[in-house]
């Protein structure tokens, strides 16, 4: 199972589910987005530390998507990315994932 988190584009996993990536799945400091051990970073902050806008979000996401989409083999266990440190409420984050694949395993209520 891969933990999908929400990240900074430093890749400074020091607290939330980023920390606990880097603690149990093999996340690697200094990467702040995509796969590393058993690990995906979607980047909900930048460099700095600030909130990334919602396009550039999106835009992860998509990533992120793509990336499932073509790994049918693994299994993604998805939280909901955005919605801790960086703020945003869950319905604002949630169509994002509309087109994750049924390998996605989104939080309760995401996958409408």
């Amino acid at each position: 199972m891969i933990f999908v988190f929400g990240s900074n584009l430093a890749g400074r996993h020091g607290k939330g589910a980023a920390l606990y990536a880097k603690q149990n799945h093999g996340a690697v400091y200094g990467v702040g987005e995509g796969i590393t051990g058993s690990s995906y970073a979607i980047p909900t902050k930048d460099e700095n530390l600030k909130i990334r806008s919602l396009d550039d979000i999106q835009y992860s996401v998509y990533k992120f998507i793509e990336y499932a989409c073509n790994s049918p083999d693994l299994e993604f266990e998805v939280t909901k990315i955005g919605c801790g440190l960086a703020g945003y409420s869950e319905h604002v984050i949630r169509p994002f994932f509309k087109d994750a694949p049924e390998n996605c395993h989104l939080p309760d209520g995401w996958r409408d």
